[in-house]
């Protein structure tokens, strides 16, 4: 029997019923609260929330923030400046990622100019100043989706820059408002939630009624076909880790993570702002266009912790729960 902590006497009835009522008060509380973190985009989990896949608004987006503002905000000038200095935080989710030790050998995977289907995430919150995550346009009924890691947060006045060209004064594709997103409260870096470590986002059409898949074409969201794939995966670490900020691309072959159900694929330089970044099925380098089956993203944000943990990176096994949350946010 759970003992009263203000003594060992019994209590009365009206104590009991006083307790009672304080009782379904804060429980109320805290359900109130457990309702809005389970609604909000990319915020903390929600344990036990797992089947859900919310459909949310992030604060400081939708009907006040458009394509035009996106791009009038982020300027070439603002994105240069945007650019973090000093040493790359460790243990951020968006940079947890570390730099190359000096000393170590170059990285595999080769930089190159980037395609129209990938680009970077841009926004104004908290430390989130430069471009922070890696994002990928995937095929949908309305043109307007993009595809990233659960745990890259876009926050208010977000921007997805497709083929992001460093020090451009204008971007090849432009610059896309970010209007809504998609992602399961249960997500996260560890345990479970590793395995939910997706989200969608919408984005808005440009000034002319364009839709983002109609400029850039899409990728084919497609299951995890299984363990062993052949991929080519293209990312952007961000300027902390490579000072030439550009994409980088590297084909390679996937296996599982010993002791989960996720992926891993072995190639160097996928550091700090390769979150995201899509592993694509069948690439084909006339359309520029695969199938998207995992991105950088799951156990750790998507790779091993300790000294050279770009040479090794991770994915969410793609099955019914990724289906379904694309189902969701292609409603509407």
């Amino acid at each position: 029997m759970q003992r009263d902590h203000t003594g060992n006497h019994e209590m009365t009835r009206a104590e009991q019923r006083r307790r009672n009522r304080r009782w379904r008060r804060g429980a109320t509380a805290a359900l109130g609260l457990a309702v809005c973190l389970a609604a909000a985009p990319f915020g903390h989990a929600v344990d036990g929330a797992r089947s859900e896949a919310p459909r949310a608004k992030s604060p400081g987006t939708g009907a006040g923030w458009t394509s035009r503002d996106a791009a009038a905000y982020w300027t070439a000038e603002r994105m240069a400046a945007a650019a973090p200095a000093g040493p790359a935080a460790q243990g951020s989710a968006l940079t947890a990622r570390s730099a190359p030790a000096a000393g170590k050998s170059a990285a595999t995977a080769r930089h190159f100019d980037g395609i129209p289907s990938v680009g970077v995430l841009f926004s104004v919150d908290g430390d989130a100043r430069a471009h922070h995550c890696t994002a990928s346009v995937v095929h949908s009924p309305h043109g307007n989706l993009i595809l990233t890691a659960g745990h890259c947060n876009p926050g208010s006045r977000a921007a997805f820059v497709p083929q992001y060209r460093s020090g451009a004064t204008s971007q090849p594709y432009g610059v896309w408002a970010i209007d809504d997103t998609f992602a399961y409260p249960g997500r996260g870096t560890t345990g479970d939630g590793a395995d939910l470590d997706f989200a969608f986002a919408t984005v808005a059409s440009d000034d002319d009624g364009r839709r983002i898949e109609d400029v850039t074409g899409g990728n084919t969201l497609t299951p995890t076909p299984g363990y062993g794939n052949d991929v080519t995966v293209i990312g952007y670490p961000n300027v902390r880790n490579d000072p030439e900020d550009r994409a980088v691309r590297c084909a390679t072959r996937t296996a599982r993570l010993t002791g989960t159900r996720e992926l891993r694929m072995s190639c160097g330089g996928f550091y700090g702002g390769t979150s995201g970044s899509p592993w694509l099925a069948d690439y084909d380098e006339q359309s520029h266009t695969g199938r998207v089956i995992g991105l950088i993203g799951g156990l750790n944000g998507g790779g091993p912790k300790g000294p050279d943990n770009d040479r090794t990176s991770y994915s969410p096994y793609f099955g019914t729960k990724i289906l379904s949350l694309y189902a969701r946010a292609t409603q509407g």
